[in-house]
């Protein structure tokens, strides 16, 4: 089996293209910052973003001119409030949008893993969304005769997940809270996994349980240590909380939206001089202490 290993910003330049539909996959953790900056680096437009919660790894794109449309379930900086330069993009109209529930959205990119056009779900809390939204669309449940709600598949162009660890392959681990990393991985036409350790393939095969993303499903992989910041990742540091709070006071005027792209993506070449950028004192408050799991016992045959 060939390598996949790969730079990010090769990856970035062979894969994404301006009018992709993109997704960056991640709940809460695992969230691929880095590859969003390289994107934004690269200049790419006329993006279709789609995530179940944008969080502000889809702010700072759209800041950055990178989309023309956003398809997403709850826009919003966790914990904080609006991500005020989408919302400032939507109420103006100058950025396209489909918004759906969470179970919406993972039921989209279910359908597309599984080569469906669609699937029905049960219609709770879709009411308000069913009515704004003209892609919900209804189905007589041949068997009962109930009424279901339909969403069409997704199949993202891309896909960017990021994982814990990953051989050289494509084959990731991941642990911790698990979002649509898999339904994204086998959804999309194309997979970018960045990871914060390239392991040996054995490392891998020790623990296939944690297997998650397959190299199958994968096109490149890169290493990319830190690559969530300011999510976190699982066993390797911390949400960096502070950085979530100042960027609901940066994203409040244009100028310093403008002036943090500057310094933060464009100033840098890549996500090792922005973790070294950030400091020894953030590197400190954001480091985490071990906490193992109890090993298990696959037998041998």
């Amino acid at each position: 089996m060939s390598t996949k290993l790969m730079p990010l910003a090769e990856a970035i330049a062979a894969h994404v293209h301006d009018g992709d539909l993109v997704y960056a996959a991640g709940f809460t953790h695992l969230i691929p910052f880095a590859a969003a900056h390289e994107i934004i680096r690269q200049g790419r437009r006329r993006l279709i973003l789609a995530r179940a919660t944008p969080d502000i790894i889809y702010d700072q794109m759209v800041a950055a001119g990178c989309a023309e449309k956003l398809i997403f379930s709850y826009s919003g900086n966790p914990g904080v409030g609006s991500l005020r330069v989408v919302r400032a993009e939507l109420e103006a109209g100058r950025l396209a949008y489909e918004e759906y529930s969470h179970f919406a959205m993972i039921t989209r990119l279910t359908a597309g893993a599984a080569g469906l056009p669609f699937l029905p779900m049960q219609s709770v809390g879709t009411q308000d969304l069913a009515r704004a939204n003209p892609q919900y669309r209804t189905v007589t449940c041949p068997y009962t005769g109930a009424v279901l709600n339909t969403v069409p598949a997704l199949q993202p162009d891309v896909a960017i997940l990021h994982v814990q660890r990953a051989d050289a392959h494509g084959n990731a681990h991941i642990w911790g809270i698990l979002g649509e990393q898999k339904e994204a991985a086998f959804a999309a036409r194309r997979v970018i996994v960045t990871a914060e350790e390239i392991v040996d393939e054995a490392v891998i095969r020790s623990d296939p349980n944690r297997t998650l993303i397959p190299a199958m499903a994968v096109t490149a992989v890169c290493h990319v240590p830190y690559c969530a910041h300011p999510s976190y990742t699982q066993g390797y540091y911390d949400r960096d909380n502070a950085f979530y709070l100042e960027w609901d006071k940066v994203s409040a005027a244009p100028e310093s939206v403008a002036a943090w792209l500057q310094e933060w993506v464009y100033g840098v070449p890549d996500r090792a001089a922005y973790w070294a950028k950030l400091g020894p004192e953030t590197h400190a408050r954001l480091a985490v202490k071990p906490r193992w799991s109890e090993p298990v016992n696959y037998g041998e045959f």
